[in-house]
């Protein structure tokens, strides 16, 4: 249906991005070096972390042995990572960045997100969820967007990263900016996979030169705690189970991962599945060589849930955001 290499990149106004890169949330410094190494292996070159993710050190540290080896070239890579919420205000986007370029011992990002449009108190860099004493979230419920985005412009011009985005964003927001910037957001980060499709937002960013990035792809199996917290409450989705994916991956003699990346890579976002296991690393890379017919595409599009689909919050389902849920820019429906 859709001819794609391993080589493919998703296009926005101002960048080119990889279509599939490496998610790192949650992979513990140890388990880095092991994942950077069998993914560049496999071909990837697009790398995805963020300063709340803990392991930015871990992941510089790796690059560097990578550069000085010879083993590949920084210019050959994608690097995305992001500003923390308690780094939500345009005085900090510079030290934030700075201090996660100083981890991952680069003189630039390709892409520098927003992580998400809620800000908490900042009370030091290593404080990223600062609490009071009943354990609540300390909120800054005078987050400014359009302020806090004027100091990712000015990171542009810097030369501390090549291009800007956002992440957990809603269409609202992202219009907000839109109509407010001098330089557009490049690429949209959100939950992405076959029960939660956001059509609407997709086709509103495609329209308006956003390239978009499907974080969770593959449902985010084996999730842990957030920020300290259970994940009681949450979803539990099962892409990797769904019969039609099953029956698809069979036919193409391919594992139900394999498909449920083909399917949002066909769909036209970039995605970032997470794996610490280096057969998985390569499986996952492994979608450029079979297409979905038109038939099939059609019906894995029919799975899509809406907002029911939703893992990570929305609605009250206990998930990670819900716990932001009293900030004005709370992102998501309730």
């Amino acid at each position: 249906m859709t001819k794609l290499s391993s080589k493919s990149v998703l296009t926005s106004a101002v960048m080119k991005m990889p279509v599939v890169g490496l998610g790192t949330w949650q992979s513990t410094p140890e388990e880095v070096e092991t994942a950077l190494n069998a993914a560049i292996d496999a071909g990837y070159r697009h790398i995805d972390t963020a300063f709340s993710y803990r392991n930015e050190s871990a992941i510089g540290t790796t690059l560097k042995k990578m550069f000085d080896s010879g083993k590949i070239t920084r210019e050959e890579l994608f690097i995305v990572t992001k500003l923390p919420g308690h780094g939500n205000r345009r005085e900090d986007v510079e030290p934030f960045l700075k201090k996660s370029l100083e981890a991952l011992q680069l003189d630039y990002v390709d892409l520098y997100l927003i992580h998400g449009p809620v800000g908490f108190q900042n009370r030091g860099f290593d404080q990223m969820f600062p609490t009071n004493e009943k354990g609540d979230v300390l909120l800054d419920k005078t987050t400014n967007l359009l302020e806090i985005w004027k100091g990712m412009e000015a990171q542009v011009e810097a030369g501390r990263t090549k291009s800007i985005g956002i992440s957990n964003f809603n269409q609202k927001q992202i219009q907000r900016i839109l109509d407010n910037c001098h330089t557009p957001p490049a690429n949209l980060q959100v939950e992405l996979h076959i029960y939660l499709q956001q059509k609407g937002l997709v086709s509103f960013c495609k329209q308006n030169g956003v390239a978009v990035c499907a974080y969770s792809p593959l449902g985010s199996p084996g999730q842990k705690a957030f920020s300290g917290r259970s994940e009681d409450g949450m979803q539990a989705l099962s892409p990797l189970e769904d019969p039609v994916i099953n029956e698809i991956a069979k036919k193409y003699n391919k594992q139900p991962s394999q498909v449920l990346l083909r399917y949002m890579i066909e769909y036209g976002v970039a995605v970032i599945p997470k794996s610490i296991n280096p057969a998985r690393i390569k499986q996952n890379f492994e979608v450029f060589d079979f297409e979905l017919t038109k038939e099939e595409f059609e019906t894995i599009s029919a799975l899509d849930r809406g907002e029911d689909g939703r893992i990570f919050g929305g609605r009250g389902s206990g998930g990670f955001f819900d716990i932001f849920a009293s900030h004005p820019e709370y992102a998501f429906p309730k």
